[in-house]
């Protein structure tokens, strides 16, 4: 078990070739993957010491919503990203 092992994670530097602008975009970026995530309708029946909410699109139902939203124990462990729809 690696428990307690302290890992020194690098930031990367990025730099898109490819972009039409006129200047350089540069990004710092730390190389992590996702650990485990489930749609809204698995989380039902689940409590999490902790919850992050990605919402790439409108819920299609407020229920789907306060599922998300009551799976953490505290509302204090609960991080929402949340982009802008058009």
């Amino acid at each position: 078990s690696n428990r307690g092992l302290t890992v020194l994670i690098p930031r990367l530097k990025l730099s898109p070739s490819d972009a039409n602008i006129p200047f350089t975009l540069n990004r710092l970026q730390f190389p992590l993957r996702l650990g485990h995530s489930m749609t809204i309708n698995k989380a039902q029946e689940q409590t999490f010491e902790k919850a992050g909410i990605h919402l790439p699109q409108p819920v299609f139902f407020h229920g789907q919503l306060y599922v998300a939203f009551s799976r953490a124990r505290a509302i204090n462990n609960i991080k929402v990203r949340v982009m802008t729809f058009n």
